[in-house]
């Protein structure tokens, strides 16, 4: 049996950069890029990723911003993607695909678990634990790892109310 390398050849990876570029528009490989951009870069660094010129990348990172999928910053352009459009798209997404129902019941187990590790923390906000005063790495861990996964309870409740509010109000935030 072959042994597994998590790490993929360099040939590999050129590979799939090389059918990328060839398989994927311009305004495709910019949108991709900038998805993965969690800090303002300049256009120019977009555009070396996604293999076009900085006016084509520059171009279609206007045009994403007026989309509100992009946030753009003056002096020098600099672009990132805009997290409230992607959480606003998967709570869209949720709205889609469950009941009014099926979405309350979550969020009360998504509160369940919240007031779980309030409790066992000791405080409601997750950022006021410190998770280095433990004895071992195990324990520091299990802390890093606990209080992330309750981070990611508070994230779903977001994501879920508003999928919530989706729903029920036929694709708008509010009452039409």
């Amino acid at each position: 049996m072959d042994e597994f390398d998590p790490v993929p050849s360099q040939e590999a990876i050129d590979n799939v950069r090389q059918r990328w570029r060839s398989e994927t528009d311009t305004f495709g490989r910019v949108y991709d890029v900038v998805l993965g951009i969690t800090t303002p870069t300049p256009y120019a660094d977009i555009a070396e990723i996604a293999g076009c010129s900085p006016n084509a990348a520059k171009k279609h990172l206007d045009r994403l911003t007026e989309m509100g999928i992009v946030r753009a910053t003056d002096d020098p352009a600099r672009y990132a993607r805009n997290d409230g459009y992607l959480e606003w798209q998967e709570a869209s997404r949720i709205a889609r695909e469950l009941t009014v129902e099926e979405i309350i019941d979550r969020v009360q187990a998504l509160e369940e678990e919240r007031a779980a590790y309030e409790e066992r923390f000791g405080t409601t906000e997750p950022t006021t634990v410190s998770v280095f005063d433990q004895e071992t790495h195990d324990a520091i861990h299990d802390r890093m790892t606990a209080v992330s996964e309750w981070r990611g309870v508070r994230r779903d409740i977001r994501l879920y109310e508003l999928a919530r509010q989706l729903s029920q109000n036929d694709g708008h935030l509010i009452p039409a």
